[in-house]
Parts: C-alpha cells; structure tokens; sequence
C-alpha cells in the first residue's frame, strides 16, 4: 500500500461568500483541492493493493447473470423507492399518494418510477386499442385519435417538472416541523422528458369556435376527474404526452394519453385523458371547486390559481443524514417556477442573516427543475441551512413567515416559503420553521 501525502486545505478572507462558512461557487475549483485534498464527506486518497487468492471478491469468480428484458435497479438499492401515503383515515376517499425520493437522487430528470403520483380512484388498465381522446363542443368539426394516430404528428420533446399543488401542505398549519425526511415536506414534485403532440395542433385541425374560452379535460378513470384549462393555456404549450424518459407512458403517469400543462398544478394534467370539451366557462368539478381551491385568510377562497410558484429546497446535507465530521461539503438542491426559468439561487447557513449565490448546472430549462450547488465549511457550530429561488421575472421565494401573514393558516394549497435545516453541533439534522 503506498502513502499518499496529506495536503492541507487552505482556506482564505476572499474563499468567503457568506456568514457560518458558506464559500464562494468557485471554491470547488481552485487549486486546493484540484491537487487532491480530502473533503469532510468522502477519501480522496487511493491505496494501491494487489488483490489475489482468496482475498477476491466473490462476483469476480464466475459470470453473472444474463441481461434483463427490461432493466431494474440493484437489489443493494431497494430502499431508493417512492413513499406511498395514505389519506387521513377520517376521509372517505381511495385517493393515494407516492412521493419521490428527492433527498436519494442527483440531476434534475427524475427517474419514471420514482416520478411522483396521486390517484383519485386508482389506476386503471387501459387497453391502448379501445382508447381515444376526442375534442369536442365549440369547434367546427368534432375528431378523435388513438395512440397511434397521435404518433402520425409530428411531436416535441420537452423537459418539464410537475407538481402537486398539495405539495408541502404539512408546513401551512402544522405547528411543529415534519421530520420524515423530505417525502411528506416536498416528495409531490418530479422533473421528467416528455414527448407528445403541441395541443394547438389538435384544436386548430378541429378549429375552435372564436368564443371559445375554457377546455374541459377528462380523464379516463372510473371517477372521470375533470379539470378546466384556459384556452390561452391550451394553445401556448399543453401537449398531449404519450412518452416519458423515453418511453412510452406507464400506466400510472397516464398510459395510454394525458394532458401536460407546463407549469400548472399537476391535477390539471389530467391522466388517461379521453375527452377535450371546448366551451366558454369552467365545468366547476369537485377538482376545482371543494378540492384545489385556495383559502384565504379573510374568509374567501381563491379559484384558478392554476400557476406554481418560484420555489426551492436543499436535498443535501438534510434530515436523512447527520454530518460525521468537520470539514467541506456540497449543499445541493432544486429549484423550479411555473412561469418560466430559475435566474438565482442563494444559499444561507446562518438562518438567512446573509446570502450567497449558488452555482447553477446547466443549461437551465423553462418549468423545469434546475440543480443548484455550494460549498460550505462546517467548522461544527449550529447552522441553519436555507435556499432562496429567484425566477426570470423577478419573484422570489418568500420566507415562512411572510407567507403565512399573506395567506394564513388555513391554506391548503401552493406552499412554496423558504425551507429550513437546522444543523447541531454533533452534526444532527432537522428541519425547523425559521
């Protein structure tokens, strides 16, 4: 075994973008550590040994298995899975919910089977021959298309993110901090590739009525959930997806056909979607009515808030782990806008008495997830580590408290306040309302 030589990792004034040691973006490429030094969270160092006899790891002594027909992950990664939540048990409902995993994945594309999803009456098995969508009401001629002939258009290929606007609800009223890692606090919200035919395509072949204003859309599923679209919506970027990652859609994101509204709350991308009923008013579902309607502090409630708001969250270091020692880390994270792309990201250690701005990977997408990183020396002081997200069009993440005095106790839906971990000095992990 050879002795590696241990390299000092110096530290200077000009290394220091923020209070409670959060470094300058840049940090990570200065010479230091392009040299070779240790960081707090892994080792750097290499031992040369020769491996022989019987000192050989059994899955070099023989070959392994033949290649799947379709590939899974490893059996050592079984617990990288999605957490399906169950409804309070005073609801009468079969609505269900299964949460990705941010705090275990890296990138921005979430993978298919950890895409998040919620059901309102279960998944049905679509048999994609006997499946159409129709569009139908103020247009001039009514057409429907299977699968296939949707695959006839000519598609685009986009990268978006969708969440549920229910997504960290648990932080509206609930007076002490969810510590479930971050399935409960933000596990409603994925990125994904999706490929489809433009929506404009399929209304301007049906041509719609000049006094049209509203798209009922209607899933295919034993509840028929019904959604309402603003038909400037539905001509700008909906798309009626039929692939995700690649492939095409599996039956719980939607199988055979759904709708994908860029942006929107997730509900009204509607799954299995089988009718498109041009019209000049919202239909007023159960969906947009006793469900995914805003209330307000002042007694009234809010309809149509269809838009997600600028928002972000740190997936490492959180609650899933504790800091082992001393030394440098990566603080990496999500951020995403419903209008548009992610301009910033700044980053506090110090309960958001200063900020620094985070590096932003590349290249940065409209409505979808954009991975943020820094680094931080955590020198073993209680810190509280928060992120901050600034859209192209200028908003900005709100505090928790700023928030709650905007909108109250009593909301429901579309929390986005800035989200906060709170770092002991034994290097503990939870998250705190700050």
């Amino acid at each position: 075994m050879t002795q590696e030589t241990k390299k000092t990792l110096v530290v200077d004034a000009t290394d220091q973008a923020a209070g409670n040691g959060l470094m300058s973006r840049r940090f990570f490429l200065n010479s230091a550590l392009t040299a070779g030094a240790t960081l707090a969270t892994g080792n750097a160092a290499f031992a040369q040994e020769a491996i022989v006899g019987d000192g050989q790891e059994e899955w070099t002594l023989m070959p392994g298995d033949n290649p799947p027909e379709y590939g899974d992950i490893s059996r050592y990664e079984q617990g990288r899975v999605k957490r399906f939540v169950a409804p309070p048990a005073n609801e009468m409902t079969t609505s269900a919910s299964g949460r990705t995993p941010l705090h275990l994945l890296h990138g921005t594309i979430t993978p298919s089977g950890l895409h998040f999803e919620v059901t309102h009456h279960g998944i049905p098995e679509i048999d994609p021959d006997k499946h159409n969508v129709v569009i139908h009401g103020m247009v001039k001629q009514p057409l429907k298309w299977d699968v296939e002939a949707l695959e006839n258009y000519p598609t685009i290929t986009r990268q978006y993110f969708i969440e549920c606007s229910g997504n960290s609800r648990v932080c509206w009223a609930q007076p002490e901090p969810d510590q479930n890692f971050m399935y409960m606090t933000h596990g409603l919200v994925s990125g994904s590739e999706w490929t489809g035919v433009p929506l404009s395509t399929l209304l301007d072949e049906a041509g719609v009525s000049p006094d049209a204003k509203w798209i009922i859309a209607e899933g295919g599923d034993s509840g028929a959930l019904s959604r309402s679209i603003p038909l400037d919506k539905a001509m700008d970027d909906t798309m009626v997806a039929i692939y995700q990652n690649g492939e095409r859609l599996r039956p719980n994101q939607g199988y055979p056909m759904r709708i994908l509204n860029p942006g929107f709350e997730g509900n009204t991308s509607v799954k299995w979607v089988r009718s498109l009923y041009v019209t000049d008013k919202p239909v007023m579902s159960r969906f947009e009515t006793s469900k995914y309607t805003d209330k307000l502090h002042n007694g009234k409630s809010l309809q149509f808030s269809l838009e997600m708001d600028v928002k972000s969250v740190i997936t490492r270091p959180s609650n899933a782990v504790s800091l082992e020692k001393k030394g440098l880390y990566e603080v990496t994270g999500l951020a995403w806008s419903g209008r548009g792309k992610i301009a910033k990201v700044e980053v506090s250690a110090d309960g958001g008495k200063t900020w620094a701005e985070a590096a932003i990977e590349g290249p940065v997408q409209s409505k979808m997830l954009t991975r943020f990183r820094i680094p931080w020396m955590w020198e073993g002081r209680p810190a509280v580590l928060q992120s901050r997200a600034t859209d192209e069009f200028g908003r900005i993440q709100p505090s928790r408290k700023a928030l709650l005095a905007a909108r109250g106790k009593q909301a429901y839906y579309h929390y986005h306040a800035i989200h906060s971990w709170s770092v002991n000095a034994r290097g503990a992990i939870r998250h705190v309302y700050a």
